[in-house]
């Protein structure tokens, strides 16, 4: 993995500021060391791990028993919310004494730098350093929308004028509101691309191409009521119905997803002309909160088909941009 600030540029859509990872749809690059830094720092302020255990003093208050060691956490993600990390203990002094500090800092000083590190996972999961700033971006737009066309019907004195299609396509979108269910989303998109439908089936049928595409790990059977799953695992379900360059319909879970929760993926593809393909995506039952409160699902669940699977496609394979 790239450091912040080095990836390749066709890989990064767009800098997030709720510095999350969007739970594993891994299409953002945010730096968020000094928050954690400082988060830390904070957690770690005034705690004494090892007290009767770590020193031991003369009576000039002069520290006899010292020894310098390290506490080394591989990774750490909100990801794996509910999985405790890997912790290592390591000294520079690997005699008597730094063998004293490690054995006294691994019975009673991991459990306690765990709760720190759970806090702290939870804190990313609901949105990292930058949440206030996510949840007034995305209410200040509409509170400007709003008193925009309030002070036009002001200024005109006259009632709007709304023309006929525009009412037709209000009783389309609140047909469709109805038909959802409350506390979910439906995600409808239509990309097109310059190649043959049954090239694109196999390319999203394949798991190879699949690995290629994201770079992430993808397991994908084949056949009807198989298991899938897709980027290193974030993704899991099975195949509900196939049909070779015409359909794809498959069941979605996101492990940040309450648990019992699954979506629906149905994707058509068209072929008008020889060489161009038409997508038709409907990805229904998508929730609008994830299992830890954030309301940027439906968002992110329509950037990461678009971004990461639909972009990287037609970038990857030479299928036109």
């Amino acid at each position: 993995m790239a450091k912040f600030g080095e990836g390749d540029k066709r890989w990064i859509v767009e800098d997030r500021p709720d510095g999350t990872n969007v739970h594993n749809w891994h299409w953002s690059e945010t730096n968020c060391l000094e928050w954690s830094r400082n988060f830390f720092t904070k957690q770690f302020s005034g705690v004494d791990i090892l007290s009767g255990e770590g020193e031991a003093k003369d009576s000039d208050g002069k520290t006899l028993l010292k020894a310098d060691g390290l506490v080394d956490m591989p990774y750490i993600s909100d990801e794996n919310a509910d999985e405790d990390p890997e912790i290592r203990f390591s000294v520079k002094d690997e005699g008597p004494i730094g063998r004293t500090l490690k054995e006294a800092m691994v019975k009673k000083g991991k459990e306690i730098i765990l709760e720190k590190v759970r806090v702290y996972v939870e804190a990313m999961a609901r949105g990292g350093p930058c949440r206030d700033e996510l949840e007034s971006k995305k209410v200040a737009p509409k509170s400007v929308a709003a008193g925009s066309a309030t002070v036009a019907v002001e200024k005109s004195g006259a009632a709007p004028v709304v023309s006929a299609a525009a009412v037709e396509s209000k009783v389309v979108k609140e047909k469709k509101k109805a038909k959802t269910k409350e506390g979910f989303k439906t995600i409808t998109m239509t990309e097109k691309f310059n190649c043959r439908a049954r090239d694109l089936y196999e390319i999203l049928m394949d798991e190879n191409r699949w690995k290629g595409f994201t770079q992430s790990n993808a397991k994908i059977s084949k056949d009807v009521n198989g298991p899938i799953s897709v980027f290193d695992g974030s993704v899991t379900g099975m195949n509900l119905e196939l049909e070779e360059g015409k359909l794809i319909v498959q069941k979605w879970r996101f492990g940040s997803w309450p648990d019992g929760l699954d979506s629906t993926v149905k994707i058509v593809f068209e072929e008008p002309q020889p060489g161009v393909t038409i997508v038709n995506l409907t990805h229904t039952d998508v929730p609008e909160e994830d299992r830890y409160g954030n309301a940027t699902v439906v968002e992110n669940t329509e950037r990461g088909w678009r971004d990461l699977i639909f972009h990287r496609i037609r970038a990857v394979f030479g299928f036109g941009i």
